[in-house]
């Protein structure tokens, strides 16, 4: 493992706001952002969504099962959860997060079930309260998973499926967003030496920033990021934020995560 600090030449640090799951103790109803997780290319993809306040790890769940929306279906977000699937319940006690889903999760399996499980378990420990997840079906606690026989002993967190997050995992901005400069970008990582860059470009394909970031570990362990860096875009319209690291091997830029957005001058 090797670690480092933020970026502090091109970036500054700042403190990360994050939504309540809800439950006992949670006061007046309020609009709260969130995220849920899709997959892009196969990894887990954060996409952006409001959920009314008290019950935010409920309707952050309904959203996710609802799938993605026609924009990020055209931007390649895709969903392992089969249509259909229904929840009963969640219940958050402890940091722990039960969550009653209908058996027609279950359907389908194959290599999929690994990443739908993957998807309930960031959409729920996106919430500081959530720190792992228990699965049941139809009120029953579940340990195999598919014919494939995903083994679950049981509650999991995000580290139980590393191999579903990308080298870099950017948790804001979030697709569709609207960003102007000074940009603010955070989210985890594992690479080479804790070290990648985050490239943007604008509308006219204009690179309007190109910055080195450094996690606070990589190498085989994830860390966490958060840095905020000047862009020049040279239109206001259509982006794209690109998270890559150069090959140690050869030396070749290797793309690890993308985020389109609206990037204003």
């Amino acid at each position: 493992m090797s670690s480092g600090t933020r970026s502090t030449s091109a970036a500054r640090t700042a403190t990360v706001p994050k939504p309540s799951a809800g439950g006992p103790g949670t006061a007046s109803a309020k609009r709260v952002r969130t995220a849920v997780y899709f997959l892009h290319d196969g990894k887990v993809s954060a996409t952006p969504r409001t959920v009314t306040a008290p019950a935010t790890a409920t309707a952050a769940l309904h959203a996710l099962l609802a799938g993605p929306s026609r924009f990020e279906g055209h931007r390649g977000r895709t969903t392992a959860v089969p249509s259909g699937t229904e929840l009963r319940s969640v219940d958050v006690q402890g940091r722990l997060a039960t969550v009653d889903l209908s058996e027609r999760f279950l359907d389908d399996g194959g290599p999929s079930m690994r990443a739908r499980l993957a998807q309930v378990v960031f959409t729920l420990t996106r919430f500081p309260t959530v720190r792992k997840v228990a699965f049941e079906i139809d009120g029953k606690p579940v340990r195999y998973f598919g014919p494939e026989g995903v083994v679950l002993d049981g509650p999991v967190g995000r580290a139980d499926f590393e191999d579903l997050s990308p080298a870099v995992l950017v948790e804001s901005p979030l697709i569709g967003d609207a960003v102007r400069t000074p940009l603010r970008v955070w989210g985890s990582a594992d690479t080479f030496e804790a070290e990648f860059r985050l490239t943007l470009t604008d509308v006219s394909g204009h690179r309007a920033a190109d910055v080195p970031v450094r996690a606070t570990s990589g190498t085989g362990t994830r860390g966490t990021f958060d840095v905020t860096f000047p862009y020049r875009a040279v239109r206001t319209g259509p982006g794209l934020l690109t998270a890559y690291f150069v090959s140690p091997e050869d030396g070749r830029p290797v793309t690890v995560d993308t985020v389109p957005l609206a990037v204003n001058r």
